[in-house]
């Protein structure tokens, strides 16, 4: 972003942010940039965007060493997780970064995080790169991007992993921590397609039947996030259980998420988890809702229901879960 004449924040063309970042002259390397669609503010992002920005760089895979992905904070989480499943196996850093300040202002956390966010991708040992999946630099912190979730609006930390630890730190000296990072567990495999019809129903205190009705079952989707409480529990609404069956009948895919960004779910810990447990729906465990609403949308994306989905959804594809 940067400010408009009326003070307002505007996107510009990212052709433009070498001239804002003169210090990348001194990097041992060549920045090249590619703009995939104009502009635009990041709560604008949609599902195919995340599949144009996969499929360029998987067509520029043999070109570079290293991709450096500049995204709005807003849904850069949603776009980094998603990335994680399209892309799996790449062998190179794909690092997402952005600010919480516009680039042409004095105090702009902008330059720091493009800048190490490039040193990021250029850290190499036995001549391959260090960092081998996707993630996010921000204010320090380099965070696997499918554990990551925007935490503040204000602060320049405004990223947090919450259960799992960051895969590296930038202070005086650049540390990666070998040992929490990602490796490719097979060939390449490039699957952008996505399928939308994902819904999410967080539960409060008061929610009744029809909400929960015409959330789960009269709009059309093919899995529903159900947000519960604590470690995945659910109130002991009398018409939840006849709910959940109907929407099962029907091929509805439930699972279980916690609001809680730390912990996750762990259906057996209380009685008030059964009515879910016994109904067969899915544990998310301790996947960030980023990532489970992104794994869901690509499972679906690549075909798979039923049976299918329900095993791709517990495999641990990219090191998204540890529950």
């Amino acid at each position: 972003m940067v400010q408009g004449p009326e003070g307002d924040l505007q996107p510009f063309d990212f052709a433009q942010v070498l001239s804002h970042v003169p210090e990348l002259a001194q990097l041992q390397a060549t920045v090249e940039t590619w703009q995939p669609w104009q502009p635009m503010d990041s709560s604008e992002v949609q599902p195919y965007h995340w599949e144009r920005l996969a499929a360029g760089i998987y067509e520029r895979r043999d070109r570079y060493s290293g991709f450096v992905v500049l995204h709005g904070t807003d849904t850069m989480a949603y776009t980094a997780s998603a990335l994680s499943f399209m892309l799996q196996n790449l062998g190179k850093p794909i690092v997402f970064t952005g600010s919480q300040l516009p680039i042409g202002v004095l105090r702009s956390d902008a330059r720091e995080n493009l800048i190490t966010s490039l040193e990021v991708v250029l850290q190499e040992a036995n001549d391959a790169p260090v960092l081998q999946e996707v993630a996010i630099y921000f204010e320090y912190q380099l965070l696997r991007a499918n554990r990551a979730y925007k935490r503040s609006s204000q602060a320049f930390n405004a990223f947090e992993s919450p259960n799992y630890p960051a895969l590296g730190e930038a202070g005086v000296s650049l540390q990666l921590h070998e040992s929490s990072l990602w490796r490719p567990t097979g060939p390449v495999c490039f699957a952008p397609a996505t399928d939308t019809r994902v819904g999410v129903l967080r539960f409060f205190p008061g929610m009744d039947e029809r909400l929960a009705r015409s959330i789960c079952l009269d709009s059309g989707r093919d899995v529903i996030i159900l947000q519960s409480f604590g470690s995945g529990n659910a109130p002991n609404w009398p018409w939840l259980p006849t709910l959940l069956d109907e929407g099962q009948e029907r091929g509805v895919l439930f699972i279980n998420a916690s609001q809680c960004p730390m912990g996750g779910v762990r259906q057996p810990a209380y009685a008030a988890s059964r009515t879910l447990r016994h109904a067969g729906v899915l544990s998310a465990g301790d996947m960030t809702l980023e990532a489970v609403i992104t794994k869901s949308m690509w499972l679906l994306g690549q075909g798979k229901q039923g049976v299918a989905f329900r095993e791709g959804f517990a495999t641990n594809v990219a090191g998204e879960r540890s529950l």
